[in-house]
């Protein structure tokens, strides 16, 4: 039975979800946040060590300001319930991407609630935010090089944001793609696409999958 360390999600169709049922976009997102609360607690029921979520990438900064003006409002609420919940909870925060594209404020906050969980231990949520997996080896590189050293795949795989190799690729939405997220991570990464709606996601069926990804054979390439 394969083990289940490392989850890394795509969390689309948030918009879609609200369109569908007529509301407004921005109850996507806040639905999609309750979503994201159950499937942390799901990853802590399936002994689940690492979960990587795909918050905002960097082709997100192209949409409606008014929508990304949201979506980072709405972050900023995340991060001050998290600064009440993860520590208590055993939860680990670490954003990856590229952060000097927030404002200060956002930044800032960021780093106290790191600070405030780096000791928690039962789950790491690795949050995506500002983030694209071609942006992410692209300044790894830059900085084995700005050091000296062999540009390696060893030494390119330690300098990218997050060095864990991906066991198990969750998209949802109905789309079968990659999105640019966590591609050098993902190389031999089982993928499972589900056509649910990212706010619609259950815990069942999140389970489903997990049951399915530890029957899969992985070879690795052997």
């Amino acid at each position: 039975m394969n083990e289940l360390r490392h989850l890394a999600v795509v969390m689309d169709g948030n918009r879609r979800w609200a369109r569908a049922r007529g509301f407004l976009t921005k109850l996507g997102y806040s639905q999609g946040v309750k979503t994201m609360r159950k499937l942390m607690e799901a990853c802590v029921e399936e002994k689940i060590s690492q979960l990587s979520l795909f918050a905002f990438s960097t082709e997100n900064w192209a949409r409606p300001k008014d929508e990304v003006d949201f979506i980072f409002e709405l972050l900023h609420r995340c991060l001050d319930d998290a600064l009440k919940q993860f520590e208590k909870n055993g939860v680990r925060l670490r954003a990856i991407g590229d952060l000097s594209r927030l404002d200060a404020p956002l930044r800032e906050k960021i780093k106290r609630v790191e600070e405030a969980t780096a000791h928690c231990d039962l789950l790491c949520v690795n949050l995506a935010i500002s983030y694209g997996a071609k942006d992410e080896i692209i300044r790894a590189a830059r900085r084995v090089v700005e050091r000296g050293l062999e540009l390696s795949e060893e030494n390119l795989a330690a300098h990218l944001d997050l060095p864990l190799d991906v066991d198990l690729m969750l998209r949802v939405g109905n789309a079968k793609r990659l999105s640019n997220f966590l591609l050098w991570q993902s190389a031999y990464a089982e993928i499972y696409f589900s056509q649910t709606l990212f706010p619609s996601l259950t815990k069942r069926e999140f389970k489903k999958i997990v049951k399915e990804f530890r029957k899969r054979e992985r070879t690795f390439g052997k």
